[in-house]
Order: C-alpha cells, then sequence, then structure tokens
C-alpha cells in the first residue's frame, strides 16, 4: 500500500516536471515573426529611413499593438522575444 502510494506521488511529480519544463521553454520568435510579420509585408518595413519607430518602447508597442490587431492573442513574453530579436536583427537600441 505505501508503495504504491509512493509509486502515485513519483509518477504525479514526474508528470509535473514535465509541463513545467514545457512551459519555461524558450520562446521561438523567429517563427513567430516569420508567421505572423515579414508573411505580409516582409522586412522592408524594419529597414525603411523613414521607419516610424525610434526607441525600444516604440517597438515594443509597436509589436503589442500588431499582435492585437491580428487578434493573434500572445503571452508577454512572445511579445518580448519577437521585440527582442526584431531590435537584435534591425534597430539595434540600447536597452
Amino acid at each position: 500500500m505505501i508503495q504504491r502510494a509512493l509509486f502515485s506521488l513519483a509518477a504525479a511529480s514526474l508528470i509535473t516536471a514535465a509541463v513545467t519544463t514545457q512551459a519555461n521553454e524558450a520562446v521561438d520568435a523567429p517563427v513567430l515573426l516569420e508567421q505572423n510579420c515579414t508573411s505580409c509585408h516582409g522586412s522592408e518595413v524594419y529597414t525603411r529611413e523613414d521607419r516610424r519607430v525610434n526607441s525600444l518602447d516604440a517597438l515594443h508597442g509597436q509589436v503589442r499593438m500588431c499582435e492585437q490587431n491580428l487578434g493573434l492573442t500572445w503571452f508577454d513574453d512572445q511579445v518580448e522575444g519577437v521585440t527582442a530579436l526584431l531590435n537584435r536583427e534591425y534597430y539595434k537600441f540600447k536597452p
């Protein structure tokens, strides 16, 4: 009886650990960017001279606005990941 209870407890712990690990995995920002951003307008909007985004805060706001306008319902870490990727690859604002 005790062995069965210990086995059940161990199994529950393993399942919880697996779910927690999946939830904490890094956001795949390049995939999100490709599927939801550059598939519509390409990367030229990030490199044009007259771009409207001129700060990291403005970039974050733009990513959030696009996410909401497209009805994507991203989590905050997804918005942060795409913002960081765009900043690293195109904008180069100081954090």
